[in-house]
């Protein structure tokens, strides 16, 4: 049995990433540029094929944390704005 994908940290803001990605060209190519890091990262992971070099996977980690953090600073501006819209 294949172990589940980790790397769905921001499945419960899904409509929020929809909304961005519409709105906002650049972050759709970042969130896009996201998936692809963190689907290629878990199936190195969890492949059964030759292994590959822990400073690669170091590598896809770090750019993939970077990539997050951008995420989750627009994904805050995004729901900051909605709060600011209510009141």
């Amino acid at each position: 049995m294949k172990s589940q994908n980790k790397y769905r940290k921001f499945q419960l803001q899904q409509k929020n990433i929809e909304a961005l990605e519409r709105e906002n060209s650049r972050f759709k190519r970042v969130y896009s540029e996201y998936e692809n890091m963190e689907n290629e990262l878990w199936n190195l992971e969890n492949s059964t094929n030759d292994p590959v070099p822990d400073d690669f996977i170091n590598a896809i980690k770090l750019q993939s944390s970077y990539l997050e953090d951008e995420i989750e600073d627009w994904l805050l501006k995004f729901n900051n704005q909605k709060a600011d819209i209510k009141h």
